[in-house]
């Protein structure tokens, strides 16, 4: 077998390998789609199809008509941006810190911030519930908010910490001969030139915000403070299982992700990758 041949397949089977795993991955979102466009009598039909007989919006308006649905959003997207904007003035903040400044106990500092994250959800929740319970925050968005900004966090340092590292300390020396103060710096300096990591970060804070459900299930029990994975996972009934609601309602909140990822995605990866080879 020739090299240019064996090349030819490896590449064959590279390709067919990678459309073989997408399509595993946006299978469920294509079944999930084509659900919410059936007829209520094709959605339970055994054998299952596919392809609709003929395509029913219904369901698109049975969320909204049914039941708060735009309140369930607009609740997610305050949370979600809230929790955002502030892991990032924060954790930039601290990696700022850790990355350039002098002091004991940096080492340590980071692995214990990083080590927060690992705590699993289902054992915080408990203490963390009592302490919203005590200072009143249950049914707001405060009581989301924070318990998201201490998960977000960690990530958020860790990745930022290593990105202001691999910045040549020589912006820092020109602005400083020119007067410019440590908040300047940190401000007018620094932060421009990790924009790529910054937007990076705010995207996995923002989805991991918007797809909370454990937290925002226990902690927001009033039906109009609820977010929208609680909020569609609220859609059953005692007597009715309205999958096609349910698959509607999915989707609304999927499509804008996958546009803003689709449309951003050049800057994700040069924000994922831009610190990882140092020059």
């Amino acid at each position: 077998m020739s090299k240019k041949t064996s090349h030819i397949i490896r590449q064959v089977l590279f390709y067919a390998f990678v459309i073989l795993f997408v399509g595993l991955i946006v299978l469920p979102f294509i079944w999930q789609f084509l659900t919410s466009i059936k007829p209520m009598s094709e959605i339970s039909a055994i054998p299952a199809k596919w392809i609709p007989s003929e395509i029913n919006i219904q369901f698109y308006f049975n969320v909204f008509e049914k039941h708060p649905f735009a309140r369930y959003l607009l609740n997610s997207f305050i949370v979600a941006v809230t929790t955002t904007i502030l892991s990032i003035l924060i954790g930039a903040s601290a990696a700022y810190a850790l990355a350039r400044l002098r002091f004991k106990g940096k080492k340590i500092m980071l692995m214990a911030i990083l080590s927060i994250s690992m705590f699993p959800t289902i054992a915080t929740l408990s203490p963390i519930y009592l302490l919203l319970k005590q200072f009143r925050l249950l049914n707001t968005y405060a009581g989301l908010v924070i318990p998201y900004i201490t998960f977000a966090l960690p990530l958020s340092i860790w990745l930022l910490t290593n990105f202001f590292s691999q910045l040549p300390k020589g912006f820092e020396e020109a602005a400083a001969i020119d007067g410019c103060s440590r908040a300047g710096i940190f401000f007018k300096i620094m932060l421009p030139l990790i924009k790529p990591a910054i937007f990076s970060v705010a995207l996995i804070v923002f989805i991991n915000a918007w797809n909370e459900y454990i937290y925002a299930l226990t902690f927001m029990t009033n039906d109009l403070m609820r977010t929208v994975p609680v909020g569609i996972a609220m859609f059953p009934s005692n007597y009715e299982m309205p999958w096609g609601d349910m698959a509607a309602g999915s989707v609304i909140v999927t499509v804008p992700l996958i546009i803003m990822v689709l449309i951003f995605q050049k800057k994700i990866i040069a924000g994922l990758t831009a610190g990882g080879v140092k020059e």
